[in-house]
């Protein structure tokens, strides 16, 4: 057993941090929250909806609709460029090409990388690589921001510049985030 008995809200517009020893299951409720996981008991609502009730293919949809995901690794794919890299869950909709390319370069003014549209994940720095994470997570404008361990691979400095861009999100443009 993971989680027993556990009970979370998460309001509209907050910064929650969840802290925890090793293997407390925080990534599991995270994976619970964005409808990755499903319970093998209880119930899970995200934005009104249950999404223990939907098929797999529906959460899918909620997830893609939904929830913007930012992890300790990048997860960036090295052949395509910062700009194609936050383009790729954009591909996934009706969005066109240029409304595509419109989103992409407002996220990437967000996170302060549009003169590093063009460069590989090979040329740019990990704190550079995480705001074009940020920037992926994003550009389809969710509701709630899952971020797992998003500094964890990161010196000092460079983890304080991407928390800050976090607090931005928040206060600045309302983005619910579950850290």
């Amino acid at each position: 057993v993971v989680l027993h008995e556990v009970s979370a809200a998460f309001e509209r517009g907050e910064f929650v941090v969840l802290v925890g020893k090793s293997g407390s299951g925080k990534s599991t409720l995270l994976n619970l929250v964005s409808g990755i996981d499903t319970p093998s008991g209880g119930v899970v609502w995200v934005a009104g909806q249950e999404l223990t009730r939907l098929s797999e293919r529906e959460r899918t949809l909620f997830r893609r609709q939904n929830i913007g995901f930012i992890f300790q690794f990048y997860n960036l794919m090295p052949m395509l460029t910062a700009a194609q890299n936050v383009e790729l869950p954009l591909l996934l909709t009706k969005l066109g090409k240029p409304q595509r390319r419109g989103h992409v370069e407002t996220a990437l003014k967000v996170v302060t990388l549009v003169d590093r549209a063009r460069h590989y994940p090979r040329e740019m720095s990990g704190g550079q690589q995480q705001r074009v994470a940020i920037a992926r997570a994003i550009v389809s404008d969710p509701k709630l921001l899952l971020c797992d361990e998003p500094t964890g691979d990161l010196d000092r400095t460079t983890a304080d510049e991407i928390l800050s861009t976090l607090q931005i999100l928040n206060r600045d443009l309302g983005k619910t985030i579950v850290m």
